[in-house]
């Protein structure tokens, strides 16, 4: 199978299950530069819409990938950016709808929401799936370092009259960062905050993977459980089951493509590596060969070794 420019997967997510990725924003294009993006840092901050790659390739690719040929449970929009900076998002969702019976889902940060046309045309998804990560415009620069003069405000109400106005599955979730917005004082403001959407579920989640500052720290599960709790949440701060998958042949390069969309702890690598049979020599000679790739960059966190590769072409 051909090695995709804008589909990857399918990814086991911890909140839909076996998700095929579209991604239609150049990586690390967003209007946020978030302290715990497991990409790493922002290289093009932007809140401009655009149509950054072709539609009808984007559709062409996912018609060529034969959704039927696979264990899917959802399409998901969601890249290497903010996918609703894709300025056709509404006919894609509708053309993926056309192709596949899939239900479709947007992983979104939430910030252009505050634009009508944007929930407009978020309206024909089946799930949408906002971030929270601030109740407060101190925290919300803090962490996820908006473009310029984005503010809470906005995008807050912007939330809140999505949540209103929406009739598919809304799933919000909140990232816990420890010392920035896990207090027993953070999670009362966020009650009080949750208390104006109309929403269907309630992840709470923290930085599993490594982020893009090295201070960052994930909240610790105590706090978790107490989020979970307070705000009647479900925790999603493991890691995901399940296999990773890619149609490319060439396994190293495989790795490469899914790790510099979607990080790889050791255990998630190890997983990929064995779906393709390969002995438990290979698994240690391509893990130990990975370790001394320049464009793979190993990281320590949380006691766990996670490769990420760097910025990377995409395929032709």
């Amino acid at each position: 199978m051909k090695n995709f420019k804008y589909i990857y997967g399918p990814v086991p997510s911890r909140r839909i299950g076996n998700s095929l990725g579209i991604s239609p924003i150049p990586e690390k294009t967003c209007n946020y530069s978030c302290v715990y993006c497991q990409l790493g840092r922002t290289d093009h901050l932007t809140n401009k819409r655009e149509e950054f790659f072709p539609l009808e390739e984007i559709l062409s690719e996912l018609k060529e990938y034969n959704v039927f040929e696979h264990d899917i449970d959802v399409v998901t929009i969601v890249g290497e950016g903010e996918p609703t900076l894709y300025s056709r998002l509404g006919e894609l969702i509708t053309g993926i709808k056309e192709i596949t019976k899939k239900p479709v889902a947007v992983i979104t940060n939430g910030a252009l929401l505050y634009d009508a046309e944007v929930r407009k045309e978020l309206m024909n998804a089946d799930m949408v799936l906002p971030s929270i990560d601030a109740y407060n415009e101190k925290i919300y620069k803090k962490i996820d370092r908006p473009y310029g003069k984005l503010n809470f405000e906005t995008i807050s109400k912007g939330l809140i009259d999505f949540s209103k106005e929406y009739k598919g599955q809304l799933y919000v979730e909140i990232m816990l960062v420890d010392g920035f917005n896990s207090s027993d004082e953070d999670i009362e403001s966020f009650k009080e905050y949750l208390n104006k959407i109309d929403y269907d579920k309630l992840y709470i989640n923290t930085c599993v993977r490594p982020p893009a500052e090295s201070h960052i720290k994930p909240a610790s599960h105590d706090r978790i459980a107490y989020a979970v709790n307070k705000l009647d949440g479900i925790s999603i701060d493991m890691l995901a089951s399940g296999s990773f998958y890619s149609g490319i042949e060439n396994t190293y390069d495989a790795v490469l493509s899914i790790s510099s969309r979607h990080p790889l702890s050791k255990f998630e690598l190890k997983s990929f590596l064995s779906s393709r049979d390969m002995s438990e020599k290979e698994v240690d000679s391509m893990i130990a060969e990975l370790r001394v790739d320049e464009r793979v960059t190993a990281i320590n966190y949380g006691g766990i070794e996670t490769f990420r590769a760097r910025k990377h072409k995409r395929g032709n």
